[in-house]
């Protein structure tokens, strides 16, 4: 079935990659862009001018989507970015919902984190305040909880897998390390891809961690 699909964060580094292999399964997507940005956007993409921290520049361009993809983030997240966070994560988010809500998507997928891990609590913090809006607003959704994607500009950690493997052998370490481990950028498309055909949840969101991502 083909799905109409209304994202933001589409010019960034996961959304960009999403929104083309959305296009090639046969998919229709409207992407939200900055005015003198919707260049950046896959060919093929519809465009809805707006800013994704004021949902009344966008709500009106939402319908009639049926599936809703929440991607808007802080490039490359680290703890000095606390602010960040707040300013642009949880509010972008806040909007997103409200104009999903207005719109009556069925479908909202949200890029969560995953959570609980010892670093990056400010960063864990808004994504997990952004599922609490998304429960809070009933939307039938699902949650996308990867820890870091390593793909192009994004390599540094591999660097830590030596780590990890150092950490899954050790038992009271070994949960967190699962949690917290790498996926790549194709097999976080993959799980997006899938996650919009497969289409609303049941009552309660459906969470894919990072070994379901991975699966996908």
């Amino acid at each position: 079935m083909q799905r109409f699909v209304f994202v933001t964060g589409g010019t960034g580094y996961i959304g960009s990659c999403a929104i083309a292999a959305l296009l090639a399964k046969g998919h229709r997507v409207r992407a939200l862009a900055r005015p003198g940005s919707q260049q950046k956007l896959p060919p093929g993409c519809e465009v809805a001018l707006g800013n994704a921290l004021d949902g009344a520049t966008f709500a009106d361009q939402v319908a009639p989507a049926d599936t809703f993809l929440q991607l808007v983030g802080v490039a490359h997240p680290g703890p000095s970015k606390a602010a960040q966070f707040e300013s642009i994560d949880l509010v972008s988010a806040r909007e997103s919902v409200r104009a999903a809500v207005q719109a009556r998507i069925a479908h909202f997928i949200y890029l969560s984190v995953a959570h609980p891990v010892s670093v990056m609590r400010a960063y864990q913090d808004v994504r997990i305040r952004g599922e609490a809006m998304i429960r809070q607003a009933r939307l039938s959704a699902t949650m996308l909880r990867p820890w870091y994607v390593v793909g192009p500009g994004h390599w540094w950690p591999i660097a830590l897998l030596p780590f990890y493997g150092i950490a899954e052998l050790v038992p009271s370490m070994r949960e967190s390390a699962r949690r917290a481990g790498l996926v790549t950028i194709k097999q976080m498309v993959r799980a997006i891809v899938a996650a919009v055909e497969s289409g609303p949840t049941a009552a309660e969101p459906r969470v894919l961690d990072v070994h379901t991502i991975r699966r996908a």
